[in-house]
């Protein structure tokens, strides 16, 4: 009989597990994602500072691969009877193989006041939100110094001129990033009239901007937060076991740790690599953890031994604004190599990479990094 394949999720890990399953598998392969279309994450800063993104429905990817697409939402995954229960449809979807793809947004609850006056960058949603309201912006605080933060403070400042823009960080800005690498960026935001405060920890969220652990109040019309992530709880509800941040705990090639019949790939799975490491949060590692979850599915089907996931570093792909990026080169275990790339080829570098994550998403079997 035909194997049922259910993947929930159609972001940068779901979209490609979906197409490759239903090729490689030879199952019967149902896509379940809230949207009808396919968003861009790694653009969102660039939607959110005011630029059109290109539109990508879902419905033309998938034209040709045998995909099945439910708009919906899992509401809900019965792991003793296989089944994930919808949202909006009161038939649950039977599987005999489960590949969880959900993803990853803001970590909004860590922090009072986040939830309800913060504006995150993480989904279309959120970005358009930020949108509608730099328009009625004087001061804009970005809350978070990793890759998130600095790029949407770079993107707000240069498509809006005439905001005030700080950047506040709990850490010191461009801590995972060289030392030329740093200075790069702090003559950056300079250029681009970005102010940073460091080593400030937020404690609460107002609607008129953070405060810090110190109890000073950094004064803001809109706070846009990019600090730390977290993921759907569905998993811990259905009792799959998960590691202490939520994601699905798994092997090394990208099963379950306690129900094989699932598979995790993408921000919402505890990646491990093949020496034992776990992978930080980034399309760069979820796009090779689909396409490694589909292999290690195909190749047990087939009798055969799956594979340990083998996975290196390259770089970091910063954008800066428009005319400016930075490309940190790093080493495999992604701490940052006394090399970098700048300038107008690094906005090139850049692109090019963005967009080839984008042709993954029509052939997913390329190999992709970001």
């Amino acid at each position: 009989m035909e194997k049922q394949i259910v993947v929930l999720g159609a972001g940068y890990a779901g979209l490609p597990a979906a197409k490759l399953a239903a090729r490689r598998t030879g199952g019967r392969v149902t896509l379940v994602n809230a949207s009808d279309r396919f968003v861009e994450r790694v653009r969102l800063h660039q939607l959110g500072s005011g630029q059109e993104l290109r539109d990508r429905p879902l419905k033309e990817l998938l034209t040709g691969t045998g995909v099945r697409l439910v708009v919906d939402r899992a509401d809900r995954i019965d792991t003793e009877n296989r089944t994930v229960h919808l949202a909006a449809d009161p038939e649950p979807l039977h599987y005999d193989i489960l590949i969880y793809a959900l993803g990853s947004g803001p970590d909004l609850a860590s922090v009072p006041g986040a939830a309800e006056h913060a504006h995150g960058v993480t989904s279309q949603e959120q970005a358009e939100r930020l949108l509608k309201r730099l328009p009625e912006t004087r001061s804009v605080a970005v809350v978070g110094g990793g890759l998130t933060g600095i790029e949407a403070a770079a993107e707000i400042a240069e498509s809006h001129p005439g905001l005030d823009v700080r950047l506040v960080t709990a850490g010191r800005l461009g801590a995972a990033l060289s030392r030329i690498g740093t200075a790069h960026l702090r003559r950056t935001f300079a250029r681009l009239g970005v102010t940073v405060t460091e080593r400030a920890p937020v404690a609460e969220v107002r609607a008129d901007g953070p405060v810090l652990a110190s109890g000073e109040h950094i004064p803001a019309d809109t706070t846009v937060w990019t600090t730390g992530f977290s993921v759907p709880d569905l998993a811990r509800r259905a009792g799959i076991e998960v590691a202490e941040d939520g994601r699905i705990a798994v092997d090394a090639t990208m099963r379950s740790l306690s129900h094989p019949e699932v598979y995790a790939a993408g921000d919402a799975a505890a990646l491990v690599s093949g020496d034992g490491k776990r992978l930080r949060m980034a399309c760069a590692t979820g796009i090779p953890s689909a396409q490694h979850a589909v292999r290690s599915i195909a190749a047990r089907e087939n009798g055969r031994q799956a594979r340990p996931l083998r996975f290196a570093f390259f770089q970091q792909c910063i954008s800066l604004g428009r005319q400016d990026g930075l490309i940190q080169f790093v080493h495999t275990d992604d701490s940052p190599r006394e090399r970098i790339l700048t300038g107008r080829a690094a906005v090139l570098y850049k692109e090019a990479i963005v967009r080839g994550a984008a042709y993954v998403m029509r052939r997913p079997g390329i190999p992709a990094s970001l």
